[in-house]
């Protein structure tokens, strides 16, 4: 299984962000992680459809959109226009989690559905089948540089086991609090994409900070 590394640019200097994103490009990483906070679901306030088309124009990365809005339904067609490839959405956000991933999938972009700490795995049990990829967060969403849950590790566990049994394994991404200290434990539970965003802007060297990702999610010392 090849582990996915998507820089967050909610740690990125946010007047640089076509540099973020080039940086993220020439490090090898796999996605672009982009954090869309509507300031009532989560207490901050971040970008929104237009900042994420202009993302598109600067990188051929994927963009992995991550919806922490009320009612993203009310607004999922927007991200889709902008030239998301992935959206997920929370499934404390919605009442209309079907509905939503539907839209998501139609538009061409994979669709995902996301939990809060709060939240258990088995939230996700009716959807499993309609899901590209499911999120678990491994903070509370609303700011960056939060400390890592340690149960997160057995959570993701527990979704990669109900997938399984399921019939309809689900690709896991982990988001918040990643760092190549958890990373290793975090794959082998069964994550497949890691979310990291101080771990990767937080440092000097972006390229040097996506490599030891990598190792360590490999289980190998960098």
């Amino acid at each position: 299984m090849k582990v996915r590394i998507a820089p967050s640019l909610l740690a990125a200097d946010f007047a640089r962000l076509a540099d973020a994103v080039r940086m993220a490009e020439e490090a090898g990483a796999d996605l672009v992680h982009v954090d869309v906070m509507d300031g009532h679901f989560v207490p901050n306030l971040t970008i929104g459809p237009p900042v994420v088309a202009a993302l598109r124009k600067a990188t051929r990365l994927p963009l992995d959109v991550h919806l922490m809005i009320e009612r993203p339904e009310a607004t999922l067609p927007r991200y889709l226009d902008s030239g998301a490839d992935w959206i997920s959405v929370h499934v404390e956000a919605t009442s209309h989690l079907h509905r939503c991933l539907d839209t998501i999938r139609r538009g061409g972009a994979k669709g995902g559905a996301v939990i809060n700490p709060g939240t258990p795995v088995a939230a996700l049990d009716a959807i499993l089948g309609d899901l590209d990829y499911a999120v678990v967060m491994s903070v509370n969403p609303g700011a960056g540089g939060q400390a890592f849950i340690p149960g997160s590790v057995a959570k993701v566990q527990s979704l990669a086991r109900a997938g399984a049994a399921s019939g309809r394994p689900v690709a896991i991404e982990v988001d918040g609090g990643v760092d190549a200290g958890n990373a290793g434990a975090l794959c082998a539970a069964g994550a497949e994409i890691l979310v990291a965003g101080t771990a990767v802007y937080g440092e000097a060297d972006v390229k040097a900070a996506v490599a030891r990702l990598r190792a360590a999610a490999a289980g190998v010392r960098a």
